[in-house]
């Protein structure tokens, strides 16, 4: 059950980030030159998404417990440090490269897009240097 409903929300995922236009590159691209072909409709599109996050967790965590799971998984790390302000450059000197981010990459993918076929091995080869980094620095590897 939790599979299929996990699957039909990333389905109405990419579904919206289709018709916000947010698989297209161009689109974010065109957001980010701010004195070319500037296109603001990318920030509309975030003003949105925030305004509906905002709403569904009020909403969400009345609850005891999820309705498909045992407890609410939150992030609890609060501290903005050096790894963090790296990830977030990298993530959006990515982001400026190529006009993606995670959930549009996939979204392109099942749209045949040619640079999401560049993007996606990229992606997934920084996932792993950075988990064999995290790995590689672990306290628990000393011991």
């Amino acid at each position: 059950m939790t599979f299929v409903v996990n699957l039909l929300l990333g389905l109405l995922f990419g579904i919206g980030l289709v018709v916000s236009g947010m698989s297209n590159p161009a689109k974010v691209l065109n957001f980010l030159d701010l004195t070319g072909t500037w296109d603001p409709s990318l920030a509309f599109v975030m003003i949105g998404a925030v305004l509906v996050a905002f709403l569904g967790y009020r909403v969400v965590l009345k609850r005891d417990r999820p309705l498909l799971a045992n407890a609410f998984r939150l992030p609890t790390a609060k501290d903005v440090d050096a790894r963090l302000l790296a990830g977030a450059a990298i993530f959006g000197v990515g982001w400026g490269l190529g006009g993606f981010c995670p959930g549009p990459a996939l979204t392109a993918l099942g749209l045949a897009a040619p640079g999401a076929l560049v993007f996606l091995p990229a992606m997934f080869a920084g996932l792993w240097a950075a988990r064999m980094l995290t790995l590689a620095r672990s306290p628990l590897k000393e011991a």
